[in-house]
């Protein structure tokens, strides 16, 4: 098994201007990139004889709202070989199109549309990039910090018109009062009970 240290050093040493930040952390290595030099890195990654990171784990984002660059790509690359696992990463803006890897990681076909799909982000020379867990007349990108919580349209089926059917949410002015009281010293209602 190589250590981390020695596998840091050796990726330093090769990819010395593509790596802007690389750090030990809870027993792995993490990577920081730029977005123009992801496909150079991930190939240097799985091909090279030293790293031989050829299995992707996940391909996911964390959106920052508040954030000149809004989201952070996060891959994650394991060596069954070296026996670790690297995690890289770089910062993106809202309306930036980032490059598709699945001509290095067919697997991250479906990775990839699930990103496009939970955040909105988008691969250029992406085979086929359309949604793959909301439905086509869904509005919005559900793991983007702005998403509304009650969301804007309900799905449920209808027994009359026997189908799925969308609806408004419709939320009433009864449900949004919130008593906010400690329970351990009870309700409001049941305080005006007690003391009668």
């Amino acid at each position: 098994m190589t250590s981390l240290a020695g596998l840091e050093k050796k990726i330093n040493s090769e990819l010395t201007t593509k790596i802007n930040e690389s750090k030990i952390k809870h027993g792995q290595l993490y990577l920081t990139i730029d977005n123009e030099d992801l496909l150079d890195v991930i190939l240097f990654l799985k091909t090279n004889k030293n790293t031989k990171f050829r299995q992707l784990i996940d391909i996911t984002a964390v959106d920052y709202l508040e954030n000149t660059k809004r989201f952070k790509i996060v891959y994650l690359l394991l060596s069954h070989e070296i026996n670790q696992r690297i995690i890289l990463n770089y910062l993106i803006n809202e309306n930036e199109v980032i490059s598709s890897i699945t001509k290095i990681f067919p697997a991250a076909n479906w990775m990839e549309r699930e990103v496009f799909d939970m955040y909105g982000i988008k691969f250029k020379d992406h085979p086929d990039l359309r949604k793959i867990l909301t439905d086509y007349g869904f509005e919005g990108y559900p793991l983007r910090k702005d998403f509304p919580l009650t969301g804007h349209n309900e799905v449920r089926y209808s027994e009359d018109e026997k189908k799925v059917i969308y609806e408004s949410v419709k939320l009433e002015q009864n449900y949004r009062n919130f008593d906010f009281e400690s329970p351990w010293e009870g309700t409001k209602y049941i305080k005006d009970q007690t003391k009668k």
